[in-house]
C-alpha cells in the first residue's frame, strides 16, 4: 500500500501555511517536559472552548443525555475539563510522534498486557478494539513501545491533504501502517499475517454494516462491522482503552481479555457488548471521551438544536 510523502510542492500554497506553522510549533513542543506539555494543552483547551461555542454546545448535550445522574454543575465542569483534555491530546501528538520509546516508558501504567500477549501468541492476529477517547493517539504509541508485533491503525481519511500526510507519516514511523477504514482487504491481510490492527468502531460511517445500538441507553447509529472482520480474519478481539492520569503521572492503558464467544450470530448484540465496555471506561474519566462529536445525530437529531 503506497503511503503519502509528507512534502509535495503544491502543499507550499498559502492555504497551508497555517498548518505548516502549527506543525513546526508542535515539533518545538516535543522538546518540552511532560508537565509543561500538559499545562500548555490545558490552556489551549480552555481557549478552544471559548472559540468553538457550537462544539461546546454539542458536548453539553451529549454529556447531559449520557450522564444524566450527574448534577448540572458537575456536567458543566466535565465540559470544561473535556476541552482541556482535547488541548492536551492535541499537544500530546508531540509525545506520540517525536518522543523516543525510552522517554515514553516512564509515563506508562498498564493493566492487562498479558491478555494482549496471549492473543498475539495464538498467531491469529489481534483486533485491538478501541474507542474515541481524547488520548487515543498517544495511547496507541505507548502500547506500541511494549510489544514487538506491528500495530496498524485504522482511520478515516482527512480532506486536508497536508493534515493527512502529517498524521499518516508520523504514525507510520512507529506503528505498522495506517489503514483507511474502507480498506478491508488491508485489515484482513495484516491480521492474517499475525499483526495487530487497532480499530475504533464507535462512530458510524454509514453503509451496509450499520444499525441503531443503545449507547448510554440512547439509540445511536453504529458501526457493526467488527464481528464480520473478526469472522473473516479469524483474529482475536482484545478491547483496549486509555486515559490520562492526573498531574504528571502519565497514562493508564487498560486491556481486557480477548472476547469469548465472539462473534456471535447477532452483530448488534456484539456491538452493544462493546459499548458496555466503553461506558465502563468512560465513567472512570468522563471528560476524556470524545463528546464534541454529534453521536446521536442520525437517531436523535433534535437533541442538538
Amino acid at each position: 500500500m503506497r503511503k503519502p510523502q509528507l512534502f509535495a510542492w503544491r502543499l507550499l500554497r498559502p492555504r497551508y501555511w497555517g498548518l505548516w506553522l502549527g506543525y513546526a510549533l508542535l515539533r518545538l513542543v516535543g522538546f518540552l517536559p511532560f508537565g509543561a506539555i500538559v499545562a500548555l494543552g490545558i490552556g489551549a483547551g480552555r481557549l478552544a472552548m471559548r472559540l468553538a461555542p457550537r462544539r461546546a454546545h454539542i458536548a453539553r448535550v451529549n454529556i447531559a443525555h449520557c450522564l444524566p445522574e450527574s448534577p448540572p454543575e458537575t456536567r458543566e465542569l466535565t465540559v470544561r475539563r473535556h476541552f482541556e483534555a482535547l488541548g492536551v491530546s492535541l499537544l500530546g501528538n508531540a509525545l506520540s510522534w517525536f518522543w523516543s520509546a525510552s522517554a515514553l516508558r516512564p509515563l506508562i501504567h498498564v493493566e492487562g498486557l498479558v491478555y494482549l500477549q496471549e492473543a498475539i501468541a495464538t498467531g491469529r492476529g489481534v483486533i485491538l478494539l478501541g474507542a474515541h477517547f481524547t488520548d487515543m493517539e498517544v495511547g496507541i504509541r505507548l502500547l506500541d513501545t511494549l510489544v514487538d508485533t506491528p500495530i496498524h491503525i485504522v482511520y478515516q481519511a482527512h480532506s486536508n491533504p497536508l493534515l493527512e500526510r502529517i498524521i499518516v507519516g508520523n504514525r507510520d514511523r512507529h506503528s505498522g501502517s495506517s489503514i483507511k477504514h474502507t480498506e478491508i482487504r488491508e485489515m484482513v491481510k495484516a491480521l492474517k499475517a499475525g499483526d495487530i490492527v487497532w480499530y475504533a468502531p464507535d462512530q458510524a460511517y454509514g453503509g451496509k454494516y450499520t444499525a441503531p445500538v443503545p449507547f448510554f441507553g440512547i439509540p445511536a447509529l453504529s458501526n457493526t462491522a467488527t464481528p464480520r472482520l473478526a469472522e473473516i480474519s479469524g483474529a482475536c478481539v482484545v478491547p483496549f482503552f486509555m486515559r490520562r492520569l492526573s498531574g504528571t503521572q502519565g497514562y493508564a492503558l487498560t486491556l481486557y481479555p480477548a472476547l469469548d464467544h465472539y462473534p456471535s450470530a447477532d452483530p448488534v448484540a456484539d456491538t452493544a457488548r462493546y459499548y458496555q465496555l466503553i461506558e465502563l471506561e468512560t465513567r472512570k474519566a468522563p471528560e476524556q471521551y470524545l463528546w464534541v462529536h454529534r453521536r446521536f445525530k442520525d437517531t436523535r437529531p433534535e437533541m442538538y438544536r
